[in-house]
Formats: structure tokens, C-alpha cells, sequence
């Protein structure tokens, strides 16, 4: 599943095979679930979640082709999408989602390999980018995005074993990351997240392990091998950082949450 976390330290998880959400403390205690109600309240195979400043929390429904908006409590508020296809506000098989400050949503259209934007209220914003390849600005199944404080908008492009970075209006700035083992190489990332200072975090899943990069794609640190012991991981997923710099990774494999200082 991916995680996200909230300015007051909560946490949220996507359980994909239980088809819920979860809602835990910084310390782990489940606060509340939802997920497996009647229509809206429904979420078929939840993938990407985000937490805006106000608490709402967005969902991406990979099953329905949809964005589900809950309060921070899973109480339903809007959705958007539900249809398979191109066009704009469509998705196909959607993984990933992020807000910025402003609360302008971006989501990761895998299937289409593309970013579309749009306002807190699922409008569409005129502005999408990306298309099938390995060029600039092309994506191989992008799985997750992330936003700086900034607005510059870091995705996870996952078949191209490689991190893009692009302005607020996908305008591209860069890119770092190739297939392989050795530091700031990838081997199918599915997990991004940047905290406050702007340094990004990868779930490099297939290496079973965590990196560390600044803003421009300079390698700092890494942890994680395979296996089952605390620090180690079997194909994590999704990550998350809070204000005070702890980062939470959804340890898929284990079927855990684990947390980590920055």
C-alpha cells in the first residue's frame, strides 16, 4: 500500500487487499478505518492517498479509475474520474496522488503515462503532461508524485527506473536515477515523498531498501536489504516524511508500517 501523514502527525495507509484505509497515530494506535461501505464510501483497490493543510484526505481508487475526498475522519465528501479512458479528467489504472500548498491535486495516471492536475474540488485544471517513453518529460507507468514546498513536483517514474522533476505547470527540470543496484540507481521505484527541507525519499522497492537525495538529485543516504528484521524490507511501497523529519514506509512484503528518523 502508500502512506501519507498529516501536519498533526497522523497517519494514513492504504490497505489494498482489505480495500481499506487506515488511520493510525504517530505511534502506530489505529485511530479509524473506512473503505468497505456502500457506494462513495467504497473504495475498490486503494493506491495513492494525500493529506491536505485542512486534513482532507484523497484517495486513488486504481479498481474504479476515480479520486475519493474524505474528511480526515473517511467521512465521504467528492469524487472525480470513475471512467476508464484518455481524455481529460479520465484515468486508466491511476496509482499516485499528491497536493500541494494552494491544495491544487496532482495524480499520477499510470496507464496513461501521465501527471494530470486539477483544483481541490476534482475540476480539471487545464493542465496535464507526459506520454509513453523514455524521453524528457516521457513516463514508463509512473506510480507516485510528490510536491515540494516549493511546487516543484517530483514523480516516480517507475519502468524507467528514474525520479523526474517538473514545475508547477509540467515544465521539466530535471531527472536522476538509472536501472541498477548502486547508489541513485533503481530497480522499479513505486514510493516518493519530500520533506520540508526538500529532500527526497525513494522507495527503491525491488533493491528493498530506502534513498535519500537533495533537491537536485544528490545521493545522501541510504538503508534497508532484504528481509524481515527491523530495518529491512521486502518490496516497500510507499513513504511518507512528517514536519518533524520521521519517515514512515509501507514495508509491503512484511505487511508493517516501519519508522525511521529522518
Amino acid at each position: 500500500g502508500f502512506v501519507a501523514v498529516d501536519s498533526s502527525g497522523s497517519v494514513y495507509v492504504t490497505d489494498v487487499g482489505n480495500a481499506k484505509i487506515y488511520k493510525f497515530d504517530s505511534d502506530g494506535n489505529l485511530l479509524v478505518s473506512w473503505g468497505n461501505g456502500a457506494a462513495n464510501e467504497y473504495v475498490a483497490s486503494p493506491m495513492g492517498v494525500a493529506v491536505d493543510s485542512a486534513g482532507n484526505v484523497y484517495v486513488v481508487d486504481d479498481g474504479l479509475n476515480r479520486i475519493q475526498k474524505f474528511d480526515s475522519n473517511g467521512t465521504f465528501l467528492i469524487t472525480w474520474g470513475g471512467s476508464y479512458g484518455s481524455g481529460d479528467g479520465r484515468f486508466a489504472s491511476p496509482n499516485g496522488v499528491a497536493v500541494d500548498g494552494s491544495g491544487n491535486v496532482y495524480v499520477a495516471d499510470t496507464g496513461n503515462h501521465r501527471i494530470q492536475k486539477f483544483d481541490s474540488c476534482g475540476d480539471y485544471s487545464t493542465i496535464s503532461w507526459g506520454s509513453y517513453g523514455s524521453g524528457d518529460g516521457q513516463f514508463g507507468n509512473p506510480t507516485a508524485v510528490t510536491v515540494d514546498s516549493s511546487g516543484n513536483v517530483y514523480v516516480a517514474d517507475t519502468d524507467n527506473h528514474r525520479i523526474q522533476k517538473f514545475d508547477s505547470s509540467g515544465t521539466y527540470l530535471a531527472q536522476w536515477g538509472s536501472y541498477g543496484s548502486g547508489d541513485g540507481q533503481f530497480f522499479g521505484l513505486i514510493g516518493i515523498a519530500v520533506d520540508s527541507s526538500g529532500n527526497v525519499y525513494v522507495a527503491d522497492t525491488y533493491n528493498s531498501r530506502i534513498q535519500k537525495f537533495d533537491s537536485n538529485g544528490t545521493f545522501i543516504i541510504s538503508w534497508g536489504i532484504w528481509g524481515g528484521e527491523n530495518g529491512q524490507f521486502i518490496n516497500p511501497t510507499g513513504i511518507a516524511v512528517d514536519s518533524s523529519g520521521n519517515v514512515y514506509v509501507a514495508d509491503s512484503g512484511n505487511y508493517r508500517i516501519q519508522k525511521f528518523d529522518s
